[in-house]
């Protein structure tokens, strides 16, 4: 399997655990326990993410990152995100200044 395609398998995956039975799936479990579970653990990778940073392992900075994008998933999935309007969104500011960016959004959020 390529990793082109990585993020939209894994929305998949995580969208068919919704009705998975909380005993059979991490992810299921989460889902069960609601949204202060799951932004829990995305507040936890989040932390554990900037101590890699902080430590400056490379290896361990992947390996954090890999788990805050993961549950950053669960997250989207809870909510029908699909990763493809998160990249969308990106695209869409590709080329543009933050500072623009960031005026913009105050406007329309």
């Amino acid at each position: 399997m390529s990793n082109d395609d990585v993020l939209s398998r894994l929305a998949d995956t995580l969208a068919a655990r919704k009705q998975a039975d909380p005993q059979s799936s991490y992810v299921a479990k989460l889902y069960a326990k609601g949204l202060d579970a799951i932004l829990k653990k995305v507040a936890e990778e989040a932390a554990e993410t900037i101590m890699a940073a902080k430590d400056g392992v490379r290896e361990k900075i992947i390996y954090e990152t890999a788990d805050l994008w993961f549950h950053s998933m669960v997250l989207l999935a809870r909510e029908g995100i699909r990763p493809e309007e998160i990249l969308a969104e990106l695209a869409r500011r590709e080329g543009m200044s933050g500072l623009v960016e960031k005026a913009n959004r105050k406007e329309n959020v």
